[in-house]
């Protein structure tokens, strides 16, 4: 926490945008309600060909700052960031499927100011269907994360999976190893003392590396489940293309490639590289099949 400069009290929407579609408008439609606040809204875009963007950008307060390229998530995230004079000391990373649930965002900054140790707040997500999503979990520790990996898809109700997701814990305010990027209200002063997401994560894992990185800086994870939204989109992976399946299994070998350094942790990592480059050819295969 060696930042000097001060920020202001203002709040900012980052949203990446790469071809949303109608769901970036219910988005914007359903903002005004999240907040009493003026919020400035910012659409990294990572080259979107449908238009989108660009009728989005024609609403007031709503600036488009394009990518010129498809950068992934991360590193279009902090680009956006960086269009943000120092007023705002509160910004908002989020995805353009998301719908706002009625005040919010005020909740998370009512969070905010019980947590001054606070790096990140995470709203509850529901999917479509009503259900709730696991998006406060435990930080992925070697023996959790391989058994998670391992016995998800054969034996979802699993211990290592339960314990990870943090399913059966009660819906309260509490800290957590890391939130889900699908939403995060963040401390400006925070996210510069790690100098904001990883850009090596193309997609996935960047809000647990976030996370992690920012619980070693010294700062709390605060999950906020009476601040809810409703994310569109849905964790499903029936549809991932080969391309993001290849990905998530890439970023997960780097998170843990990078907590596991050293020439006396090569030969897991070596393992690591192996199992998951394996389980992401078996991933693909299967969704090339039910596809």
């Amino acid at each position: 926490m060696t930042d000097s400069r001060t920020y202001g009290d203002e709040l900012a929407v980052v949203t990446v945008t790469y071809s949303p579609g109608r769901t970036l408008e219910r988005f914007l439609d359903t903002l005004p309600k999240a907040t009493d606040r003026r919020v400035r809204v910012i659409l990294a875009d990572n080259g979107s060909t449908d238009g989108a963007p660009e009728r989005a950008a024609e609403r007031p307060d709503v600036d488009l700052v394009p990518m010129g390229a498809n950068l992934g998530y991360g590193a279009a995230a902090n680009r956006g960031v960086a269009e943000l004079g120092e007023e705002y000391g509160w910004v908002v990373v989020v995805n353009p499927d998301v719908e706002w649930g009625a005040g919010c965002l005020d909740e998370l900054l009512a969070a905010a100011a019980r947590w001054p140790r606070g790096g990140s707040f995470g709203p509850l997500i529901k999917e479509p269907d009503g259900g709730v999503y696991p998006s406060a979990r435990l930080r992925p520790s070697l023996g959790r994360g391989v058994g998670h990996a391992l016995l998800c898809k054969i034996w979802p109700s699993n211990p290592f999976s339960r314990a990870y997701r943090q399913s059966e814990v009660a819906l309260a305010e509490r800290t957590a190893g890391w939130l889900s990027g699908s939403c995060l209200l963040i401390r400006r002063e925070a996210m510069d003392s790690v100098t904001g997401f990883d850009p090596r994560y193309f997609m996935y894992f960047e809000d647990v590396d976030l996370g992690d990185r920012l619980a070693r800086a010294g700062w709390l994870n605060v999950y906020v489940p009476s601040a809810e939204i409703v994310h569109i989109g849905g964790h499903s992976t029936s549809q991932a293309s080969a391309r993001m399946l290849t990905e998530h299994h890439r970023s997960a070998y780097r998170y843990l490639a990078d907590r596991y350094r050293g020439a006396a942790w090569l030969p897991l990592r070596l393992f690591l590289r192996a199992a998951l480059g394996t389980r992401a050819r078996i991933a693909v295969r299967t969704a090339n099949r039910e596809g």
